[in-house]
């Protein structure tokens, strides 16, 4: 339900109230990684002993995601998503003045929980606030902060660990987070659900537990010697939950998630299709870096530099898609630029020491600005034919089966640049240098493949959210 008492400026402000804040949330999930190292020697713990600061805000995360949509409809997305921001912005405060391990990784905990409830709030208010005819421009800007927020998020890091101290990684969210909670009084919506409807606890309890269980699995996956019993049997435990929550989703009236809703085939297409191309995506963040600084032999400050042409093409690209999208259409779109983005993750293959700098930034710019239309294509099209009564369990559900590509993608990376490099040390520059370019051929052949999932789209799939688009391009 629409509040009655909008301000006549929401649909010029609320992108950026929404982008704001995600890219806050969303440069913290990878700014703390680079700082690990330092705030291990502050704390005089040990690195690995510091696993838990990054496992405890995935965790957070997969648990509560699901149940963000629940609480928007009951309590309103304009009270949720200012709870949501007010808390990240307070256990950011925590984070920075933590004395100990454990303090951290509680404060942490609660920075999940707030990051857990902006991007599925925040999109829903979009999808709500803004006709299919103006969403493909809205949703512009609120991809923006997913795209570039992970690949900057170990460059600012190391910049402000290797001049300041690891306490203002968290720090920095303070000014950013109270100007988020000004403009959200001012400029958001509030929006209730039609029909209130009960909490699916088991349902939270079976999917919650079995997404944090898979996700602890990938977020330490190549990192702690977990032998291979221990990992398949948890393995085992957290699919049979899932399938579990499958079962008790078919039976009970009010799931925590719908499944029902992938009977909709645009948006199925777009969440399943964009989940299986996230799996060859998602390890370049990983990868990358490991490329310019062992085989390139660049310092981690210039590493983290050449992750910033892909970013600044990813923000060039949302003044074309709309109309590239309008032109094509969703199907055509969809396959040819994944079958681009396979094409360009293979062309990483080529890159050697005698490599120009100009042409790895060519290569950074071809894959910002191919995953940018790509995002934007997913991202509206699942919205397509979804009506506005489900619309709050459709930006659940597409956040978080997001969250868990995120993971997937990682480990899929790890696991294949692992299984070139086989028994060779990783002080082998050669070796892992090697393995990383044969990783690189391998996911953009996934990804390519992945392509497959788009052809089940129809030629005028989409022509609610691409036909507004058209008119204003032109």
């Amino acid at each position: 339900m629409q509040d009655p008492l909008i301000n006549p400026n929401v649909k010029r402000y609320l992108p950026w109230v929404v982008a704001t804040a995600l890219f806050m949330e969303q440069l913290d999930s990878t700014i703390v990684n680079t700082a690990v190292p330092t705030m291990a020697a502050s704390l005089h713990v040990t690195p690995l002993s510091l696993k838990a600061v990054v496992t405890s805000y995935i965790l957070s995360l997969a648990v509560c995601i699901p149940v963000s949509g629940w609480i928007a409809d009951r309590f309103g997305t304009r009270r949720v998503f200012a709870t949501a921001v007010a808390i990240f912005t307070f256990s950011s405060i925590l984070c920075g003045i933590s004395i100990n391990p454990p303090m951290l990784v509680a404060a942490r905990i609660l920075q999940g929980i707030g990051a857990a409830m902006m991007m599925p709030v925040g999109r829903l208010t979009i999808v709500r606030t803004f006709p299919k005819s103006e969403l493909l421009r809205a949703m512009n800007f609120v991809i923006i902060p997913a795209l570039i927020g992970p690949l900057l998020g170990p460059t600012v890091g190391g910049v402000i660990v290797h001049w300041l101290s690891w306490r203002e990684i968290f720090f920095v969210n303070v000014p950013v987070g109270l100007a988020a909670l000004i403009l959200i009084q001012r400029h958001m919506p509030d929006y209730h659900g039609d029909e209130p409807r009960p909490l699916d606890v088991i349902g939270l309890i079976l999917f919650g537990s079995g997404t944090a269980l898979l996700s602890w699995l990938l977020e330490i996956f190549g990192e702690h010697q977990l032998d291979i019993t221990s990992t398949a049997i948890m393995f085992g435990i957290s699919v049979c939950l899932l399938l579990g929550y499958g079962w008790h989703a078919a039976q009970t009236e009010f799931p925590l998630l719908r499944l029902a809703l992938f009977k909709v085939r645009t948006f199925r297409v777009s969440v399943v299709g964009g989940f299986v191309t996230r799996l060859g995506v998602g390890g370049l963040p990983f990868m990358l870096p490991l490329l310019y600084q062992l085989g390139l032999g660049m310092p981690a400050w210039q590493s983290g530099l050449m992750m910033m042409p892909s970013a600044a093409a990813a923000m060039g690209m949302k003044f074309l898609s709309a109309r590239v999208l309008a032109r094509f259409g969703y199907r055509q779109v969809l396959i040819v630029n994944t079958v681009m983005i396979g094409c360009t993750i293979g062309m990483f293959a080529l890159v050697n020491p005698g490599t120009p700098i100009a042409m790895i930034v060519l290569l950074s710019l071809t894959m910002g600005f191919f995953n940018s239309l790509q995002f934007s294509s997913m991202n509206t099209m699942a919205y397509a034919d979804i009506e506005t009564a489900d619309s709050s369990m459709a930006s659940t559900i597409a956040s978080s089966l997001q969250q868990m590509s995120m993971s997937f993608g990682l480990a899929c990376g790890t696991l294949i640049a692992a299984w070139y490099l086989g028994n060779l040390p990783q002080s082998d520059r050669i070796a892992v240098t090697g393995a990383l370019h044969y990783a690189f051929l391998t996911l953009g052949g996934l990804t390519i493949l992945s392509s497959l999932s788009f052809w089940t789209l129809r030629a005028h799939d989409g022509e609610s959210v691409s036909r507004g688009a058209l008119q204003r391009a032109e």
